[in-house]
């Protein structure tokens, strides 16, 4: 192959990169013309078929300094993955394909939103994970049917950032050999040289985590490039990295090797010198020439090729293993039987009281014997969280057929690892902490919920129920936190039976990423509630008048308190109606008319009780009702003085609802 055109093709990235930038008047251009080399590269070397993106084997691709998004899309353009140069001139403009940063569902051949640094390289961990474990389940000698690499591009601020070290720190113990990560060291950030805040010796941390080193000194060296992946994929016992020292904005006289390069377009006349620069057309803008579209054609073929090649060995796999081809065909489309789910009678049993989170190890054991693909783990918290799976094996360099993870104290990396091992395809994801640590774990729930993508987050340990912890680990604004994150689902279920109805959401609803908040102590069991919480809130114990004279409403352990409050109001001669809300998002998707059945809106006199944050619960009592919350933090002792200390009884509930109605009535 000629070298002068691959040097021609990997200039037709960094003009095609810079052009879309200067049009857009915004954006990244020192990445995209400092890795073009490495990524054009890279993609030479991958399996994956521009004309299928989601070709199931195909290698995968994650671009973790996602601000270098042109680099990605002018790939794509090149590589046939259907991307045009007019939807390169709609660089960041609202509605076009190309958007500021690569956004999985969006944009086709890219596998997750990265976003924020240090997040897509965490997803690679994840997709790995993914890939070892389906390979372990469905390969037969003869027949690997799976077998592909994930390939992640970094840079200086993803390996800054602590999340970085925490999934690879994890990668090295898992002894992920399929995971390759090229690490564009340019030296420069935002802010300057990164000796100004980053002076550490990359490679021997990298080799303290258990990885494989690699390091190109010229960036623009093909040759050493291609050797450095080829000895990556030949170590198949430990995850590598590639440092190639690359200059930011290479190409461009003015700008090459300078923090200026990094985070704005490189100016007219700056792009017209690059093109000089590099021997290029200075106009029209966006040109690429003939013959790069005819060298970039054989490996678009060649993808091509190799997708036809694993289409003919999945159907020879089907002939000799039909039962596990189905299984896997199942699984890569992530089906489940909802129905049966559903009117299984041995799922939603419970028969005694129970904390919630006990429950929901229930669940979790019922449903590993339900969803053969359903996995996960906690942050070092199985026993607390109860989210072992009993005889289901442990993932880990050893056994790859494991079910149960163990991510370690890495929140952070342990939320964005789950984004990674769904995003990937063919498994059912969880992951688990303690509530009060969401806090930890924000931005990859975020974006979970950006992406649809529907991991279970099990978050135990909800309230001042934690006791003598005290407040550091007692949660009190996080549930408001969850509650205000689009397409986030929180359930905070008040028994065991809301609590498998919070599991049966979690799994089957495809779409959204669901949170389970739940406790620590032991909770009442309610009869009747189990599918009627899918609704989100619905009337638990009714008023015994067409009209109640006041709504008593909770999510979680607070259910208690008012169900028991209803009984005494009811000596009091005050009808009382009690109104479990596991789920705020639920019962807002519900029609007008199933709310106003149960919060009709004559009745004024409401409240509500909740032992967290009042935020939130404004738009259901109103101006005329009252909320019984928590807006300070807890304090260390027994659980059952701090509700008492707080006024998480009985008896303030009835206090307040006598109140709410006597005010209702001057």
């Amino acid at each position: 192959m000629s070298r002068e055109l691959d040097k021609l093709s990997i200039n037709a990235i960094r003009v095609l990169s810079a052009d879309a930038i200067e049009k857009s008047k915004s954006g990244h251009p020192g990445l995209p013309l400092g890795a073009a080399s490495m990524a054009y590269t890279l993609w030479t070397k991958m399996n994956h078929n521009g004309k299928n993106p989601n070709w199931d084997d195909r290698d995968r691709f994650i671009l973790s300094a996602g601000h270098g998004s042109m680099l990605e899309y002018s790939l794509l353009h090149l590589f046939g993955y259907g991307i045009t140069i007019e939807d390169i001139k709609n660089f960041r403009q609202i509605g076009s394909l190309t958007p500021g940063h690569p956004e999985y569902g969006h944009t086709k051949g890219v596998e997750i939103t990265t976003g924020p640094l240090g997040q897509g390289i965490c997803n690679a961990v994840g997709m790995a994970i993914a890939e070892a474990h389906l390979a372990e389940k469905f390969n037969k000698t003869g027949y690997n049917v799976v077998d592909h690499y994930t390939y992640a591009i970094v840079g200086d601020g993803c390996l800054m950032e602590g999340i970085s070290g925490e999934a690879s720190s994890l990668a090295g113990t898992l002894g992920l050999g399929k995971l390759v990560v090229l690490y564009d060291s340019n030296n420069i950030s935002i802010e300057g040289d990164t000796d100004i805040a980053f002076r550490e010796d990359v490679a021997k941390r990298y080799d303290s985590f258990g990885w494989q080193v690699l390091k190109i000194a010229d960036g623009n060296d093909i040759d050493a490039i291609e050797r450095a992946i080829e000895e990556a994929k030949a170590e198949i016992s430990k995850p590598t990295i590639i440092i190639v020292k690359n200059q930011i904005g290479f190409g461009c006289p003015a700008k090459q090797g300078k923090a200026s390069a990094h985070g704005e377009p490189l100016g007219t006349e700056n792009v017209a010198a690059m093109k000089e620069n590099l021997g290029w057309k200075i106009e029209p803008a966006f040109y690429v020439p003939d013959e790069v579209y005819a060298n970039m054609n054989n490996f678009i073929e060649n993808g091509v090729s190799k997708e036809t090649a694993w289409n003919k060995l999945f159907n020879e796999y089907s002939k000799a293993y039909p039962e596990l081809a189905e299984e896997y065909s199942k699984w890569m489309k992530s089906e489940i039987d909802k129905e049966a789910l559903l009117n299984n009678g041995d799922f939603w049993n419970f028969d005694k009281e129970m904390a919630t989170r006990d429950a929901s190890g229930i669940v979790i054991n019922r449903l590993a014997n339900i969803i053969p693909n359903f996995i996960g783990g906690s942050a070092d918290l199985a026993p607390s969280n109860k989210t072992y799976m009993a005889s289901k094996g442990d993932f880990s360099a050893e056994n790859r057929g494991g079910r149960n993870l163990h991510f370690g104290v890495r929140e952070h990396a342990m939320a964005a690892i789950a984004n990674g091992m769904y995003a990937h395809g063919g498994l059912k994801v969880f992951c688990a902490t303690f509530f009060v640590f969401s806090d930890y774990m924000k931005g990859a729930m975020r974006l979970s919920s950006l992406m649809n993508l529907p991991i279970a987050y099990v978050l135990t340990h909800d309230s001042i129920g934690v006791g003598e912890d005290g407040p550091t680990h007692q949660p009190i604004e996080q549930l408001a936190a969850l509650r205000s994150m689009p397409n986030m689902t929180v359930f905070r279920p008040a028994d065991s039976r809301e609590t498998a109805a919070a599991w049966y959401y979690a799994v089957t609803n495809g779409s959204t990423p669901t949170s389970l908040v739940l406790t620590r102590q032991k909770l009442p069991l309610y009869d009747g509630c189990a599918k009627r919480a899918l609704k989100g809130g619905y009337i638990l114990k009714d008023s015994k008048k067409e009209t109640p004279d006041v709504l008593l409403m909770a999510s979680g352990s607070e259910v208690e308190l008012i169900y028991k409050a209803a009984e005494e109001l009811e000596a009091k001669g005050i009808d009382a109606r009690v109104i479990s809300m596991p789920s705020f998002e639920l019962f807002e998707a519900q029609d007008k008319a199933y709310k106003e059945s149960v919060m009709p809106n004559k009745v004024r006199a409401r409240v509500a009780v909740e032992a967290l944050t009042s935020f939130g619960w404004h738009k259901y009592v109103g101006l005329d009702g009252e909320i019984i919350s928590l807006d300070t933090f807890g304090a260390s002792g027994n659980a059952e003085t701090l509700f008492k200390q707080f006024g998480f009884t009985v008896d303030n509930v009835v206090n307040s609802a006598t109140n709410v109605i006597k005010n209702m009535e001057i």
